[in-house]
């Protein structure tokens, strides 16, 4: 019974851990897409800006896959 519940909250931890990035990321590739068509000449910036806030939603999803790691594996 035990076993269960910690299987439970591992598989919400991470299933709810991702989908806030998830969310973030589409977010950001498509106001980057928006911004590209408006100002072609900006590629460059806007890229480099899309890429680096992707970076750093993606680590919150890491963040999340490593609290059920723990939820699973240290109790």
């Amino acid at each position: 019974m035990e076993g269960d519940i910690l299987n439970i909250g591992a598989g919400l931890a991470i299933g709810l851990g991702a989908i806030g990035p998830g969310i973030g990321i589409g977010m950001l590739g498509a106001k980057a897409m928006e911004a590209i068509g408006r100002n072609p000449e900006a590629v460059g910036t806007i890229q480099t800006n899309m890429i680096l806030g992707i970076a750093f939603a993606e680590a919150i999803a890491i963040y999340a896959l490593v609290v059920a790691i723990l939820i699973l594996f240290v109790t």
